[in-house]
């Protein structure tokens, strides 16, 4: 059996490795990263970054399953690749005492044996000197298994893996299917390709492709980098990821000084304190801006809140999109006798994608999903 998938972001790449490593004939079609975001008028991916946490524990038990999955496949990755993209600083996440999102991480950790230390405010003080808590607050802190990773260098790697094992990679955008009782034609801008099933794994551009759109919601999303010194950088060197869980239904993401292709050191925060639904047409508009300097203000704010002594240097943002799923799982799933999609990360798919890419894998080889794959967690 001839296989496509269309998309070499983080789900696409992923799938892309497993279906070569099981020995299918598949071609992964899609883009390199563009060199000037700005002028740029295709497609874009939302792994054009340094730093997305990775931890075990999250309140749901999908997101908890394929975390821990795709993890446990780091070092296989990087060993057939060659390309190291996972920093092991362990992760940390801090709330209210007896919230409902705390209780619920706690249920997590005892259900699934994962292993973290939990600390109260004063432990905190002690533990983690660089981070300011109110009172009242506790953290859960796994050590390991956890910290952060590269997604533009895990999309290098799973390309270079997938390659090694058998795949083709077709450097090319998509721009239409066409499915016909003997196979499935895709359109791209360096001519046709020809299979006889295909996934999609087109994050936030998945409906530019569909004949019928999905239920998907794209949020746009701004990240701020704050720039600090290498000496502060190596102050920090034991800083772990945070998410903060504020009672007021925020939780913004904190990741330790990252060395970016620039060549400086970036904290990185995340957490939009507002959700803005992108259309279509305006996602690739979106990523050619440099997100919202208001966000990036209300960030600022947070950092110095949160982290009161980092000296920062100075302030940038980044764009990006999450993908979501009414029933805030990935959507993967067939879409005809020949199309199947895996999309919609929900804000987690960075560090899950592999387990993600190798479920789309199974469905677009003719493989039934296992039953936890499809349960809701809303």
């Amino acid at each position: 059996m001839k296989l496509a998938v269309i998309g070499r972001g983080l789900i696409g790449s992923a799938a892309g490795r497993h279906l070569a490593k099981a020995g299918h004939e598949v071609t992964v079609i899609g883009p390199d990263e563009p060199e000037a975001r700005r002028d740029h008028k295709g497609v874009f991916g939302s792994h054009y970054d340094e730093g997305r946490i990775t931890r075990g524990l999250d309140p749901w038990p999908f997101w908890s399953r394929v975390s821990r999955a795709a993890i446990a496949r780091y070092g296989e990755i990087e060993a057939e690749s060659g390309i190291r993209f996972y920093t092991e600083a362990g992760s940390l996440m801090a709330g209210a005492e007896g919230s409902r999102y705390m209780t619920q991480l706690q249920a997590v950790r005892d259900r699934d044996g994962i292993a973290c230390d939990s600390y109260d405010t004063a432990g905190l003080a002690e533990r983690f000197p660089f981070f300011s808590f109110p009172d009242g607050t506790i953290a859960l802190h796994e050590p390991r298994n956890a910290g952060h990773i590269s997604p533009r260098r895990l999309v290098a790697a799973q390309t270079k893996a997938a390659e090694r094992a058998g795949a083709t990679i077709l450097r090319a955008t998509a721009q239409g299917i066409d499915e016909g009782p003997d196979g499935v034609r895709i359109a791209t801008d360096r001519g046709e390709v020809r299979a006889d099933r295909v996934l999609v794994a087109t994050g936030g551009f998945t409906n530019l492709l569909m004949e019928a759109p999905l239920a998907l919601t794209v949020l746009a999303r701004t990240v701020a980098l704050f720039r600090v010194s290498e000496a502060e950088a190596r102050r920090l060197s034991a800083m772990p990821t945070l998410i903060y869980l504020d009672p007021n239904g925020d939780d913004p993401y904190l990741l330790p000084p990252i060395l970016y292709p620039d060549g400086k050191w970036y904290v990185k925060l995340g957490g939009d304190p507002v959700d803005v639904p992108l259309k279509d047409a305006e996602i690739g508009e979106w990523f050619r801006s440099e997100g919202s300097a208001e966000v990036g203000d209300f960030l600022e704010t947070a950092i110095r809140k949160r982290m009161p002594d980092l000296a920062i240097e100075g302030r940038h943002t980044m764009p990006c999109v999450t993908t979501y799923s009414p029933e805030n799982i990935a959507t993967i799933r067939e879409i005809s006798d020949r199309v199947c999609v895996a999309v919609a990360g929900c804000g987690r798919g960075a560090k899950n994608s592999d387990e993600l890419g190798r479920l789309g894998a199974e469905l677009v080889a003719g493989n039934a999903l296992p039953d936890w794959a499809l349960e809701a967690a809303v």
